[in-house]
């Protein structure tokens, strides 16, 4: 069967290795490359519910537990119409890689169910959570497989997941991150991916120019108006940049001046409701005093101007590689992927080869993938299965020095790693975020499976 987004996952994984000399000096993690690219067990079942009519529905749901060597699996739940075993699959193949990257113990999972939940009301909502926890209770657990909020899989649903498990189990445990505070959850758990996203893109700053510049006076094109691309735009706000875009399936909105943190406060409330970013600029006053402009069917990237930032928050391959062009034609220096995957293997090599020309770090483009950059939300659910083992709640500022902490270390893990294997051929230019990333996420999996014997 195609599994399209899987193999260009898997892909990118295979160059960044084969391109390195990690084969050439420890020649025992060749091996290990077949046995971590299949599932350790894929879980596919039926879930049946009653609409509103009372007429019964049923959609495929699915859990890919890929591998947990590193700690018990660990990956988010789609609910969303594009759920298949491709996306799952590439989703759980990255995910094992970003959760080793954050440092804890985790494994790499991922889940979903093919449901359109924009059409659903709040009892269809609520029934299919207890629908598809039903059978998934069967297969997690708090030391076992710990899943968390993904696309279509916000507060709201997490709630109802909990309680169904809660109620099918009789037990109460930290098996579910993106809990409520008041129920188990951690602070700065909604922000930690978009904030995580903007702390490794302030450690490319800091590193590209020893210190002298930040997110301060930075143009940053963002797509998405989800979780990520709203907490994402707060912190670049907080930090003095100028947001010029978000987007959502159907259009963008540009802001010469600057999107507000009132704008995102508006996006935050409407999205809830399943409001389209059209529907969001003619009916929220914040759009009416603070002027943008939508477009529709487009992607923010050809049409946000100088750019400085660009950070795509929305879905995988959202950046083309003519958008990746057009980026650094409008003056992008750095690149980090909020969302999983979202540049084209088109995309991956303008950004790249944009680096490896580059005379000097101040101009080049500064690259990093989604299982680096946006590794700050599972870290942050790390952090939550953590405070639930000890049944304590930890500060915000405990929980967001943690997280800047993780994402810093995550970049000079990435930087290591790349100039450590670099090829001869690339010893003379800049280390690549890409490379070191997929190098230094596949050797920390590789020791914990060569030390318990997955491969001999």
């Amino acid at each position: 069967m195609a599994e399209p987004e899987f193999q260009q996952a898997y892909h990118e994984i295979v160059a960044s290795l084969e391109e390195s000399t990690l084969f050439e000096q420890k020649p025992e993690y060749r091996k290990v490359l077949p046995v971590v690219s299949v599932p350790e067990r894929i879980i596919q079942f039926r879930v049946t519910w009653e609409d509103d009519e009372g007429v019964q529905q049923v959609a495929p749901g699915y859990r890919v537990q890929y591998n947990s060597a590193k700690g018990p699996y660990k990956g988010g739940l789609r609910f969303h119409p594009s759920v298949n075993l491709s996306i799952l699959k590439f989703l759980g193949f990255e995910q094992i890689f970003k959760n080793a990257l954050t440092g804890l113990d985790m494994g790499g999972a991922k889940g979903g169910l093919c449901v359109d939940l924009k059409t659903k009301s709040e009892a269809e909502i609520r029934r299919i959570c207890y629908a598809f926890m039903r059978e998934l209770s069967n297969h997690i657990g708090a030391d076992t497989d710990v899943p968390a909020g993904d696309i279509g899989v916000g507060g709201r649903e997490i709630g109802y997941l909990f309680g169904a498990y809660r109620a099918y189990r009789n037990t109460w445990e930290g098996v579910l991150t993106g809990k409520g505070l008041n129920w188990g959850g951690s602070l700065i758990r909604p922000e930690a991916t978009g904030y995580g996203c903007v702390y490794f893109t302030q450690a490319m700053i800091d590193y590209a120019t020893s210190g002298r510049e930040s997110f301060a006076g930075k143009r940053v094109a963002i797509s998405g108006a989800g979780n990520v691309a709203q907490f994402a735009a707060l912190k670049a706000i907080e930090l003095g940049a100028v947001v010029v875009s978000l987007s959502d399936s159907r259009g963008c909105i540009i802001a010469e001046d600057g999107i507000t943190s009132e704008h995102v406060a508006a996006i935050a409330e409407a999205k809830i409701k399943f409001q389209s970013l059209s529907q969001i600029v003619e009916s929220y006053s914040a759009f009416a005093e603070n002027k943008v402009k939508y477009i529709d069917g487009a992607r923010p990237w050809l049409h946000a101007g100088k750019v400085d930032i660009a950070l795509p928050c929305a879905t995988q391959n959202e950046v083309s590689g003519d958008e990746a062009k057009g980026l650094i034609a409008a003056g992008v220096k750095f690149v980090a992927e909020g969302s999983n995957m979202g540049c084209t293997t088109e995309a991956l090599h303008a950004f790249e080869t944009a680096r490896e020309v580059a005379k000097s770090p101040a101009e080049a483009v500064w690259y990093a993938v989604g299982k680096a950059a946006n590794c700050g939300g599972v870290a942050c659910s790390g952090l939550e299965m953590a405070q639930n083992s000890q049944r304590a709640r930890w500060t915000r500022d405990d929980v967001d020095r943690e997280l800047k902490n993780i994402m810093v270390n995550c970049f000079n893990d990435c930087v290591k790693a790349a100039e450590e294997y670099s090829s001869e051929e690339n010893k003379n230019t800049l280390p690549s975020i890409v490379k070191g990333a997929n190098i230094a996420g596949f050797i920390k999996v590789a020791d914990a499976m060569l030390d318990q014997g997955d491969v001999f």
